[in-house]
């Protein structure tokens, strides 16, 4: 389909006769052809490898057989990589960079996930990189600049043509993750100005590169500023083109991938002062389960097995029960493994209550009854290295807590629930903030005088997730006392003696 959008370029624009000119003397037409390809939500280090499809070895395979088709390519990451892979959680992000430095980048936007690790662990994996970070929104809090990650959008000139690439984070950052000090200006607001800074610029197409949900992905489309929006985040497949604007959401663990080959006709119209763009895009679908995966990154992986099953790969217990850590599951109903997650860390902090955000649980698979459960099985559905901590908090603030908890279901947020020494009842159909209805901590009701003492994740207790409320209690085990989650509930684990029962049993009830 033709696109009738033209942009003039930002040149001095010249007036000219129309006798000025003889129409057999026009120059012609040029064609370049561009191919885009995004990327984005790298969860694990190893998907793919013994799968039917996705992961880094396909990835790399496919870049670079898009990039030996044609010069003229565009590879983009729409953030998400460091966290929150299996071996993320022991070498801090540094095998995503080692992956992806075998078939690099043109630019990569920082997703929150970037962050789980905190600031300083960013950089020191942005400097490891032999492709650039950038985001236009993110500032450090004196405004000075973030060595190895750059604020500014990209100009890049590929046969001529100038794309501009507005790479943006996500300005929910500082809920979802750790980046300590840092600021995130508004997403939309920061990636319409991008926009208007490449054009002036000169730039013939915009694309904005963004980590950012659908809501957001949205209102850049609709703003007219943009020829391409390339979004990670939601973890979905998406492609819509309105004969002017085309919207790419770029799936997770490059399992579904779209190459978008643009054909862009330069035609000038007084020299160099002025000229014409129009362009006309291609989307192609790419499932990668037919792409073979790259043999040099196949191999890294293999090494890194290795490493990790030496340590890992030790039983722990046998499973009585089905248990899921589907992401629609942890994120939307009690759950098993919130079950055996919060039990573990209440259990061994002996606190009165222990609540951990389902967005924390990453295995996204089912384990059936009689499974061997190991410690590898533990870390990948704990990969981010999070903290047990303990705290005293009210019970009004552990009220408000579980509304925050609730407060977003509907959207699949991280931030719900899984609990243990409580039992909660909540309608679903009420507004957000009162959708609580009851609650009960160890068999009595819930009094919101009162002081329980709360086992969690540092993330949270430092308000991650939303979870601000809980920063107004007294902190009794902090971060550089607390164990590693995933270690904690290991040790539970191992101490039940060989049988997991874990199973769901009536903590959550929801009213949808």
């Amino acid at each position: 389909m033709q696109s009738t959008f033209i942009r003039l370029a930002a040149a001095a624009m010249l007036s000219v006769s129309a006798g000025a000119v003889l129409a057999q003397d026009a120059p012609a037409p040029e064609t370049v052809n561009i191919t885009i390809l995004a990327a984005g939500d790298m969860d694990s280090f190893d998907t793919g490898v013994d799968g039917p499809r996705g992961g880094f070895a396909r990835l790399n395979a496919l870049a670079k057989a898009e990039r030996a088709a044609n010069p003229n390519m565009l590879y983009l990451y729409s953030g998400d990589m460091i966290s929150p892979s299996l071996l993320s959680g022991i070498d801090g992000g540094a095998n995503t960079v080692v992956l992806t430095n075998l078939v690099p980048f043109d630019v990569a936007v920082p997703g929150n996930h970037e962050f789980d690790f905190g600031p300083e662990v960013f950089l020191e994996r942005a400097g490891e990189s032999v492709f650039p970070w950038t985001a236009v929104n993110i500032s450090s809090p004196d405004g000075s600049p973030i060595k190895g990650l750059s604020t500014e959008p990209v100009i890049k000139e590929i046969a001529g043509v100038k794309v501009g690439i507005v790479p943006v984070a996500t300005d929910e950052t500082p809920e979802l993750s750790s980046p300590g000090d840092y600021k995130f200006a508004p997403t939309v607001e920061s990636a319409i100005a991008g926009a208007d800074a490449v054009l002036e610029q000169g730039a013939d197409i915009v694309i904005a590169l963004v980590h950012a949900s659908h809501p957001q992905d949205e209102a850049m489309y609709n703003s007219g500023k943009f020829d391409l929006i390339l979004s990670g985040h939601d973890h979905d497949y998406r492609i819509h083109y309105n004969d002017i604007v085309g919207y790419v959401e770029t799936s997770n663990d490059a399992n579904l991938l779209t190459a978008i080959d643009l054909a862009i006709t330069v035609t000038p119209e007084n020299g160099d002062t002025k000229r014409s763009v129009t362009w006309r895009p291609n989307f192609r679908f790419i499932d990668t389960a037919t792409v073979e995966p790259d043999p040099d990154t196949a191999a890294k992986i293999a090494e890194f097995q290795t490493q990790l099953d030496a340590e890992l790969n030790v039983e722990i217990g046998t499973l009585s029960n089905e248990m899921s850590s589907v992401r629609a599951v942890v994120r939307g109903e009690e759950s098993a493994w919130g079950n055996l997650i919060t039990d573990g860390i209440k259990s061994a902090t002996g606190a009165d209550v222990a609540m951990y955000s389902g967005g924390g649980i990453r295995g996204d698979k089912v384990y059936p009854a009689g499974h061997v459960l190991t410690r590898k099985d533990v870390f990948t559905e704990m990969p981010f290295g999070n903290k047990v901590v303990l705290a005293t908090v009210s019970g009004a603030d552990l009220l408000l807590a579980l509304e925050n908890g609730f407060s977003q279901v509907e959207a699949g947020a991280g931030r719900f629930p899984q609990v243990s020494g409580i039992k909660v009842e909540a309608d679903l159909t009420k507004a957000a903030g009162s959708r609580v209805t009851m609650v009960e901590v160890n068999g009595a009701p819930l009094d919101p005088a009162a002081m329980y003492k709360l086992a969690t994740s540092h993330f949270q207790l430092n308000g991650g997730d939303g979870y601000t409320m809980l920063k107004n209690g007294e902190t009794l085990v902090n971060e550089s006392a607390g164990g590693l989650d995933a270690s904690t509930v290991i040790n539970y684990v191992t101490a039940l003696g060989g049988t997991v029962d874990a199973k769901v049993e009536g903590r959550i009830t929801l009213k949808r």
